[in-house]
């Protein structure tokens, strides 16, 4: 069984495909499967159904890997969105924009199955906080990561809490203050990867393997088990519809005006 919804390529997608218990999500973008408020949107959205849907019993969380397999997993929030907000200085769509990311953490949070991330390559940015928000996550060794926020006069606000909840506040602040790429190893060592394999070959068949076992296990165990790992999230839409609203109101800042420019016109 399958479906599907197919969007404009310059608006990216998002489909989604059941076979055998495991609800396959994947999103892609044409810019390096970055994630503009519309596709966030979507995938929020596609994982809510997914774990509504009850032919699935574990969700798979992918994107495109692109004509030569070389696309980076996610490189985190649509930069020419933010542009557009900066540029046209509305808080109130900046806030919205970010919230997107607050959706999708919150939708992979309470979806009643597991949620395998298959991370093919880089993470950066607001991606992070998308593989922090997995229950399990497999990296090939060149899935490098980066928290790049600070670069362009803002900060992983919205992402933080689940990221600093997956990895510890050390670590994440080290992510935070030192915007610098971090190997797929540091992130294994420091727990937001659960695993790291050689190549997308042994990729397809760990995540393959993983989410067939899974798919055969018990759904109410799952359940309780996620209900466990996710406890004392619950005043979460507050704490990230707060930090959406402080990410909105830095990229009007004439600082994050200025970083963003530079980064258009370098």
């Amino acid at each position: 069984m399958s479906n599907a919804t197919t969007d404009a390529p310059a608006e990216g997608a998002v489909t989604t495909h059941v076979a055998s218990g495991v609800a396959t999500v994947r999103f892609g973008h044409p810019k390096g499967n970055s994630l503009p408020g519309a596709l966030l949107r979507r995938l929020a959205d596609a994982v809510r159904a997914a774990g509504e849907d009850p032919a699935a019993r574990v969700v798979v969380l992918a994107s495109d890997a692109g004509p030569a397999g070389r696309a980076p997993w996610c490189a985190g929030a649509s930069f020419d969105e933010l542009v557009a907000i900066s540029e046209a200085g509305d808080r109130a769509a900046g806030r919205e924009f970010f919230s997107g990311f607050a959706r999708v953490i919150r939708a992979m949070q309470r979806c009643p199955k597991f949620v395998v991330a298959r991370i093919h390559g880089k993470v950066a940015g607001g991606g992070v906080g998308l593989a922090a928000a997995a229950d399990y996550a497999i990296a090939v060794e060149g899935a490098s990561c980066k928290l790049s926020e600070l670069a362009v006069g803002i900060g992983p606000f919205v992402v933080g809490p689940v990221i600093e909840r997956k990895i510890g506040l050390a670590a994440f602040t080290a992510m935070a203050v030192d915007a610098d790429w971090r190997t797929a190893a540091w992130a294994h060592q420091h727990g937001l990867y659960a695993r790291v394999v050689p190549d997308t070959a042994a990729l397809d068949a760990a995540v393959d393997a993983l989410a067939a076992r899974l798919a055969a296990s018990n759904p109410e165990a799952m359940a309780d088990i996620k209900r466990v790992v996710w406890e004392g999230t619950e005043d979460w839409d507050a704490l990230l519809a707060e930090r959406a609203d402080v990410s909105g109101r830095l990229v009007l800042s004439d600082f994050t005006r200025r970083a963003i420019a530079a980064f258009k016109n370098g």
